[in-house]
């Protein structure tokens, strides 16, 4: 039998000669309704925000026309400086104080999940099944079951109206340990980790130096989860918050509770709420994708 060798310019001979391999195998395959699909997904997502800031740019008169303006205006700024000298809104300081608890609660989440998901998926202690099995009930239970009892602590520490009673509850999750714990069981081998010890590694040593480093696709997808959470909270806040001391969701109820609603107000301060979760998926989105890249090569 004659065997024929593919040269650097050829594609080998043979049914599957022309199937591309890796991350574009899906590309490849997809098909033009695949194509559509995806476009009127991404109009149909993209569409809303858009005319939610092309209104930010209108004036209150044209909001409720049929069929609705869809290019932008010429007040986009004037509203902008409405927005921050209104007088009910405290918005500057409304943004200033989800900034400051999304970002600390992010940090804290994505350190003590990812510890604490190291420990319970590579170290040996007593009772870690059921310490794991107490986290994952916590899960099943509703935060709005908590609000009363956690709002009663927050009176007895003082905390009332303070920026820590939205901060110190949510400093860790149990979503957070779980999901980083199933994601180190698998990221990081037991074997490196022995060679580590062998090394001279202390248990923290472990996690800051070998552990993080792998599970930083994963951290990624946490912390721009928890940040979208934290700042889109709205109940807890509006429970143990002051109408003169807002987070930036608790600044457009204000403007939506007003004895005048200002819509374009309304829609100027959503459109400045949103630039922030913006910035974190830029920052975040490299490690997204690379996990998503990196669980596709696995599988």
């Amino acid at each position: 039998m004659t065997t024929l060798l593919a040269g650097p310019g050829r594609r080998p001979a043979g049914k599957h000669a022309a199937a591309p391999t890796g991350r574009f195998r899906g590309l490849w395959n997809a098909s033009p309704l695949t194509y559509l699909t995806l476009i009127v997904a991404l109009f149909l997502s993209l569409f809303p925000i858009y005319w939610m800031i092309a209104m930010a740019t209108r004036t209150n008169d044209v909001v409720a026309d049929v069929p609705p303006p869809l290019l932008p205006g010429g007040n986009g700024a004037d509203n902008i400086e409405r927005l921050f000298n209104n007088p009910d809104a405290f918005f500057a300081k409304g943004l200033l104080n989800s900034v400051i608890a999304s970002g600390v609660v992010t940090i804290t989440t994505v350190f003590f999940a990812s510890l604490a998901g190291f420990a319970f998926a590579k170290l040996r202690f007593r009772g870690k099944n059921a310490l794991l099995l107490v986290i994952i009930a916590t899960m099943m239970i509703p935060v709005q079951m908590g609000i009363i009892p956690l709002y009663m602590i927050m009176v007895e520490l003082g905390w009332q109206n303070e920026l820590q009673a939205v901060i110190v509850p949510f400093l860790v999750t149990g979503f957070g340990v779980f999901m980083m714990r199933q994601y180190a069981e698998q990221a990081v081998p037991d074997e490196l980790i022995e060679a580590a010890r062998v090394d001279g590694c202390t248990t923290f040593g472990i996690y800051w130096r070998v552990v993080l480093p792998a599970l930083r696709p994963a951290a990624g997808v946490l912390g721009l989860f928890t940040f979208m959470q934290t700042w889109n909270e709205f109940m807890w806040p509006l429970a143990v918050l002051n109408p003169d001391n807002p987070t930036v969701q608790l600044s457009i109820n204000n403007l939506a509770n007003a004895h005048f609603q200002d819509y374009t107000l309304m829609f100027a301060g959503t459109s400045v709420a949103v630039l922030p979760l913006l910035v974190v998926f830029i920052i975040f989105g490299r490690q997204i994708i690379g996990g998503i890249m990196e669980g596709a090569v696995k599988a």
